[in-house]
């Protein structure tokens, strides 16, 4: 299934789809906050290090397939497949943008 999402939020999800460090990192605001099931990551060093740490080990690759906007958030449902226990799992990513690019991202499963 296809959702239509805002640009940024396109750009995260197409280089996550290529495990693509840099490019996940493109669509983000160099001072963005990730909150990771209640683990909070600042700045680019710190998000950068959850991508190698956490996301490239076991090739985690969200797809999304349900978007919304919620309370000035973009809420994008859908399961994330990988080398991890559990896979796929259902995830929900609540994207707050500012100025064309990603200013927090809140990741539950």
């Amino acid at each position: 299934m296809s959702v239509d999402l805002p640009q940024p939020i396109a750009e995260y999800i197409e280089a996550n789809a290529r495990l693509d460090i840099d490019g996940m990192l493109m669509p983000f605001l160099r001072d963005a906050v990730f909150i990771d099931n209640g683990k909070h990551f600042e700045g680019e060093a710190a998000i950068r290090l959850l991508f190698e740490e956490e996301v490239i080990p076991v090739k985690a690759i969200f797809t999304p397939d349900t978007v919304r906007e919620e309370n000035g958030a973009v809420v994008v449902e859908g399961p994330a497949h990988g080398d991890f226990p559990g896979s796929p799992l259902r995830f929900t990513y609540c994207f707050t943008l500012m100025h064309g690019a990603i200013k927090t991202l809140e990741t539950t499963v």
